[in-house]
């Protein structure tokens, strides 16, 4: 067996000439690239049960030969792909799971599995690869362009795998930056095997919400919160590709999420070990915050305020003169959310975490296992979430009158706190956690519909300031209005919830 350590990039194929002309290959490459067809067989049972536990299993015809390959388990991070492989020739196209080969195929396949397979897609692609010696690793880089294809249906294969045959993980993404210096490259998380399966089953690509990895009280403090970076990152290169092109608001939302999680897991790290690159990090998902935020701004004011009053009043010529302003606000915003420029700095900044991640830092004596950190994770946790708790009770006492500052450090207090318990959830009884996080949600919830007023407030005022809606005064008098009666429903609700909130034991408390 064999750990298959890749990178995977999308490109599109107008960018591969102009990719393989650049010097970077050529200063690099230790052999000159050669170019093979490999045509690949995937083979599962009629209920896909390969798929559904991790693994794939394909015949690939690469020149002369046929090599049967399973792959299973791993992890992908960033677009880093980490699997088992068992590969071994076979001397036809059909799979042979005879007893003299190199593999114990009873050990990983069932006999009984075995008698369902049968062919299930075909990828087939040419493979230009070239081997490269990049400050002192060995990484083969292998441009893919083709088809997978199931029955009469087909999607198009175009992107760079990075191998590491030697060295450090951390080279193939410091080789990324470089070609994206070059061309504009994604990171790829979805293999071509998972493509297919996805036609398969008829997948469509959905908003995802972030998903806490599941933590062990033996775990290191180390493991614990690369695990935590790791799940935040995910969470937003998964909703990243469907912001690019959806007009479904739910995608921004949940990168927005994705990298409010991130910065409270950041700060955690930051007290442990304080590090220039994180710091510079830490700014650059702050400022991306800020940018998302105003697109969210205006994705909220027209779902809750423009559109509605439209709805309620439809033919009202100043209203809908306010719709228009507000979606030509928010139009120009995606716009320059979605500019290659702009889709370049969020790969670059996935790519620098990812490279940091994979460096010295986390090599420090504050990290090593030896420092003592190893033995409190929960202790940790309990810690943290006993300080939150405090300071949330404390800020949230007697809230009587709509007092912005006060409010708006509510609101960051109960983001801190909640996503603190969601990531340290599995180091307690579920019981105990799930009723906590389940009213404290409620509690945010509310919050941020209180900040989508105040906001509003200052989108109306942008608004009133226009040109375009110098004739149209009255739209701004009754969003005034809209928005005031908005205001006391949502203190109303946020003392319910704060008072349901309150009753709710501390579970973290032995």
């Amino acid at each position: 067996m064999t750990v298959e350590t890749e990178l995977k990039l999308r490109i599109v194929p107008e960018q591969l000439a102009r990719l393989k002309r650049h010097a970077l290959l050529k200063q690099y490459s230790v052999k000159r690239p050669v170019t093979h067809r490999l045509h690949n067989i995937y083979y599962d049972t009629p209920k896909l049960d390969l798929h559904q536990s991790g693994m794939a299993l394909r015949l690939r015809h690469a020149g002369q030969q046929w090599l049967q390959t399973l792959k299973g388990g791993g992890s992908v991070q960033a677009g880093l792909h980490q699997r088992n492989e068992w590969e071994v020739p076979v001397g036809s196209p059909a799979l042979d799971f005879s007893a003299n080969q190199a593999v114990d195929w009873d050990e990983h396949l069932r006999p009984t599995l075995r008698k369902k397979l049968h062919p299930v897609f075909v990828t087939d692609f040419f493979r230009t690869s070239r081997m490269l010696d990049f400050h002192g690793s060995k990484i083969e880089l292998c441009i893919d362009h083709g088809m997978i294809s199931i029955e009469h249906r087909s999607l198009p294969i175009c992107e760079l795998e990075l191998e590491l045959k030697s060295g450090e993980p951390r080279q193939l993404f410091e080789l990324a930056l470089k070609i994206l210096e070059i061309v504009p490259v994604e990171l790829e998380a979805v293999s071509k095997a998972e493509k297919g399966y996805r036609m398969l089953s008829g997948y469509t690509v959905q908003p995802v919400k972030s998903v806490a990895p599941t933590i062990a009280k033996t775990d290191t403090l180390a493991d614990v919160m690369k695990m935590l970076i790791w799940s935040c990152l995910q969470h937003f290169q998964d909703n990243l590709s469907g912001a690019m092109v959806s007009s479904d608001a739910e995608y921004l939302h949940q990168m927005r999420v994705a990298l409010r999680r991130l910065r409270v897991v950041l700060r955690m790290v930051e007290k442990i070990s304080a590090d220039e690159q994180l710091a510079g990090l830490y700014k650059e998902v702050s400022d991306l915050c800020i940018a998302l935020g105003r697109i969210r701004e205006w994705d909220v004011f027209i779902a809750q305020i423009a559109q509605p009053m439209c709805n309620r009043m439809p033919g009202h010529a100043d209203l809908q003169a306010l719709l228009a302003a507000s979606e030509h606000q928010r139009a120009d915003c995606y716009a320059a959310l979605r500019s290659e420029a702009q889709m370049r700095e969020r790969q670059r900044l996935l790519l620098r975490f990812a490279s940091w991640m994979s460096g010295v830092y986390w090599q420090q004596p504050a990290w090593q296992p030896e420092a003592g950190n190893d033995l409190r994770i929960r202790d940790l946790a309990t810690r943290r979430l006993r300080k939150l708790a405090k300071r949330f009770a404390r800020t949230g006492r007697d809230l009587k009158t709509a007092d912005a500052a006060r409010l708006h450090a509510l609101r960051i207090l109960a983001k801190k706190l909640r996503y603190s318990a969601e990531f340290f959830a599995s180091l307690y009884e579920k019981q105990k956690v799930e009723p906590y996080i389940e009213s404290l949600s409620k509690v945010q919830d509310v919050l941020g519909k209180v900040n989508d007023v105040v906001v509003a407030h200052r989108l109306l005022e942008e608004l009133a300031a226009a040109s375009s809606l110098s004739a149209h005064e009255e739209a701004i008098i009754l969003a005034k209005g809209w928005i005031a009666h908005a205001v006391t429903d949502q203190l109303t609700a946020l003392r319910k919830s704060m008072q349901n909130f309150n009753k709710q034991p501390a579970f973290w408390k032995k």
